[in-house]
């Protein structure tokens, strides 16, 4: 999937995890649409844009976000019942 990306976009590297996952956070804790430039307001370090947009791809790829007329809306929602089970496992 990121080689399809990479392939369409002529990136030369991969985001980072830790990028990733910090985009992912600000846009699950605003719960609300977003532009790609509020988005790079309201994170805690500074992205390039062609990596924030790299990492958009992605998380729409994978049915984590929408992208729409009015913005970026993050649209996942958490399996409770798996951190239900999660908890109760034994650790091996």
């Amino acid at each position: 999937m990121v080689q399809i990306i990479k392939k369409r976009k002529g990136v030369s590297h991969s985001p980072n995890l830790n990028t990733v996952l910090m985009v992912e956070e600000t846009l699950k804790n605003e719960g609300e649409f977003m532009t790609v430039a509020e988005i790079k307001r309201r994170l805690p370090r500074k992205v390039m844009h062609q990596t924030l947009i790299l990492i958009l791809d992605y998380l729409q790829i994978s049915g984590k976000i929408l992208i729409g007329t009015k913005g970026i809306l993050w649209v996942f929602t958490e399996r409770k019942e798996l951190d239900e089970l999660i908890s109760r496992g034994t650790e091996v």
